[in-house]
């Protein structure tokens, strides 16, 4: 009995032995586990080496898309190359970090300056942006294969390894072929989702890529921004642009995306369109963040596409509302340039000096040919001339022949001639020593035979308009006269009154 009762203690001593160990164990299992756990959620930190370049022309809206991005109201333009900021911030760990933006100017002299903005450190870890304006819609086919090219030559002339590079592409290729519609019940914050997405996906379960997909792979994410799209509207009215022209450049430009593996975004900082979803996609491209918003094709000013979810027969698609336009039509038959319009410039012309002698040389000319187009005046024809008009007789000393007065020099003519040709004419009808009485041939003009006045004229077959023009003639003759003699003897008095000053100045006494 007393070996039975040992033998119970032993087992009981050795239970509890074991018991205590798989606590402990269990203990030290549970610390190990929220110690994994708190290295893992230190790895996932965002990153701070992610950058983004910027490519485009100039006036494609790059710097205020930038700041758009990052929230300024009043954005400052540069030159050269330009470096700024975005705030990321993941609200699931509550996490923040700042994504570097490169904005290289669009003067080609700047190309440059690239290797300051991607270079062997940082070129697995930058995204591209290229940047067409909708303003310029036909300028879209030469600027975007010009930029690719730049960004092409560049990438070449970086000392990279093969690996290295063929590591990136297939890394792209990878992102085509496992793209999948949105939609599933998993939390889009969690960390769970996000290393699904990332790395759940094996090889043999990806998808080969579409036709025509990634033929020019240069193993980095980019993405085609379409600016300013709210000038659509303009494009009506101003240049006659139809809906089918505007789905003739989004296959177009699709096809190009679709081709050199890029997605694309229409994007209107004005109206504020598709902002806030380029910055979400930029922050999933870059930081594995999520992002659930399906593809827009709807909207025609509001186009988003992702990488990976576009196809030759999704694109086909437009081709049923292109009626007057074919796919196959070269772009810029389509697409056209308007024709220039000159520049109105608010500065003032300059005004270049002429030469001294040039310029009075050509006033000589000027005195010259006016001389010739003016001639001789009627004044002068009518006054002068007609003194030579012929011999005077004897019977006519101290008159001039009789002369009608001409109907066009009538007080009716414009301006101050026809007072005063009707002032000259009367001259040369009115006897110059006539006495101021009348005799039954009219005042101042005896009758001669056959009731003919000494001048030769008929006072009786005068109209009243010819005796009212000869009697406001007589008038103005005598107020002339009047005011001549006046002018005179004032003269007379000024030069005499000076004289006598001065002599009884000079007086001796």
């Amino acid at each position: 009995m007393a070996l039975d009762s040992g033998t119970q203690t032993n087992a009981l001593t050795s239970s509890f032995t074991t018991k205590k160990k798989d606590a402990a164990a269990e203990k030290e299992n549970l610390w190990s586990a929220i110690l994994n756990e708190v290295q893992t959620q230190g790895s996932t930190k965002l990153p701070s080496n992610k950058s983004v370049l910027v490519l485009g022309d100039n006036a494609t809206g790059k710097t205020t898309l930038i700041a758009k991005l990052q929230g300024v109201e009043d954005p400052k333009k540069g030159s050269g190359l330009e470096y700024a900021y975005i705030d990321v911030k993941d609200e699931y760990r509550d996490d923040m970090t700042r994504l570097g933006v490169w904005v290289l100017d669009g003067d080609p002299g700047h190309t440059n300056l690239l290797h300051y903005a991607l270079n062997e450190t940082n070129y697995a870890h930058t995204l591209v942006i290229l940047t067409v304006s909708m303003t310029q819609p036909w300028g879209w086919l030469e600027q975007l294969n010009h930029w690719i090219k730049v960004l092409g030559q560049h990438i070449e002339s970086l000392q990279l390894e093969a690996k290295e590079k063929e590591a990136a592409r297939q890394r792209l290729a990878t992102t085509w072929q496992s793209y999948c519609e949105v939609g599933d019940d998993l939390d889009p914050g969690s960390p769970v989702k996000r290393t699904m997405r990332n790395n759940s996906i094996d090889e043999d379960d990806l998808l080969p890529l579409t036709e025509d997909a990634l033929i020019t792979n240069l193993g980095l994410d980019i993405v085609v921004v379409v600016t300013k799209t709210d000038y659509m509207t303009t494009l009506e009215k101003e240049y006659e642009y139809r809906d089918e022209h505007f789905d003739f450049i989004q296959q177009w430009i699709r096809n190009f995306c679709l081709r050199h593996g890029t997605s694309l975004f229409y994007t209107s900082v004005k109206e504020d369109k598709n902002c806030d979803l380029l910055y979400k996609y930029l922050t999933h491209r870059i930081y594995g963040l999520p992002f659930r918003t399906p593809a827009l094709v709807v909207e025609k000013d509001a186009v988003l596409i992702p990488a990976g979810w576009d196809s030759l027969k999704k694109i086909s698609i437009l081709y049923e509302n292109m009626h007057g336009v074919k796919a196959e039509n070269p772009y810029t038959d389509i697409i056209k340039s308007p024709p220039t319009r000159k520049a109105v410039s608010n500065r003032e012309a300059e005004v270049q000096t002429e030469d001294e002698q040039a310029f009075l040389a050509r006033q000589q000319e000027i005195l010259k040919q006016g001389d010739q187009v003016r001639g001789e005046s009627p004044l002068r024809s009518q006054g002068v001339g007609s003194n030579k008009s012929g011999p005077r007789t004897p019977g006519t000393t101290g008159q001039s022949s009789p002369k009608k007065i001409d109907p066009k020099l009538t007080p009716a003519t414009p301006g101050a001639e026809g007072v005063l040709a009707n002032f000259f004419n009367s001259l040369l009808h009115k006897k110059s020593g006539s006495p101021a009485g009348g005799g039954p041939g009219g005042a101042g003009s005896p009758a001669g035979p056959g009731g003919r006045t000494a001048n030769g004229g008929t006072d009786a077959m005068m109209t009243p308009e010819k005796l009212a023009v000869r009697t406001d003639a007589a008038a103005e003759l005598d107020r002339l006269s009047r005011s001549v003699k006046k002018e005179i003897d004032m003269s007379q008095n000024l030069r005499r009154y000076p004289l006598k000053k001065r002599d009884s100045c000079t007086s001796p006494f």
